[in-house]
């Protein structure tokens, strides 16, 4: 493997397997007792969440102009809003709970999760369409690694980083996104 293919693979694999990491810890409510570290949590994975939008156009960038723009566009949508639902569901409702307003959490979460959802769909078509130009491009090789990066973004959809399911979904980003990488690696070297 290439030192350029590592660095790559590293920017794909280390976002989602912090995510992962966090998210063992990640408390199942928000409640007085878990108010503060819910809130800071979210503090400090605040710039590791956007990381999630770029790893579709790693996976085709340079292929192909068109595919590429698209992967960053979604990528930028899901880096958006899905930013949305971590302040106002993450560090919003944290620091409402902790102040003792906790009647106020249900509308930063009804806010976050419809502002969430639309950054979560564009990363679940974002992964899609690698996957799909990946297949195109580099054959079936590049078949598990779609399987595994979609489920992962469809677990992400729906429990976010929620431990157990949340935490598979980002081990799947993580593994599926190498995987699409590497396929199209062995493809372009294979004559």
């Amino acid at each position: 493997m290439s030192r350029r293919t590592l660095l790559v693979a590293l920017a794909i694999a280390v976002p989602p397997l912090v995510l992962a990491a966090v998210g063992i810890t990640h408390p199942t409510r928000l409640n007085a007792d878990s108010a503060i570290y819910w809130r800071d949590l979210h503090i400090g994975i605040l710039a590791v969440f956007p990381l999630l939008g770029f790893i579709p156009w790693l996976i085709v960038r340079g292929r192909n102009r068109t595919v590429s723009w698209a992967a960053g566009i979604l990528g930028f949508i899901y880096a958006s809003f899905y930013t949305a639902l971590d302040v106002l569901a993450g560090i919003g409702a944290g620091g409402l709970e902790h102040a003792g307003m906790s009647m106020a959490k249900s509308t930063v979460y009804t806010l976050g999760d419809q502002l969430g959802l639309v950054g979560s769909v564009a990363l679940l078509i974002g992964v899609i369409l690698a996957g799909v130009f990946t297949i195109s491009t580099s054959g079936v090789r590049a078949l598990p690694g779609t399987v595994v990066i979609a489920v992962g973004a469809l677990l992400f959809l729906t429990r976010h980083i929620f431990f157990p399911v949340g935490v598979i979904g980002q081990l799947c980003i993580a593994a599926g996104g190498v995987a699409l990488l590497l396929a199209r690696v062995r493809a372009e070297r294979t004559p």
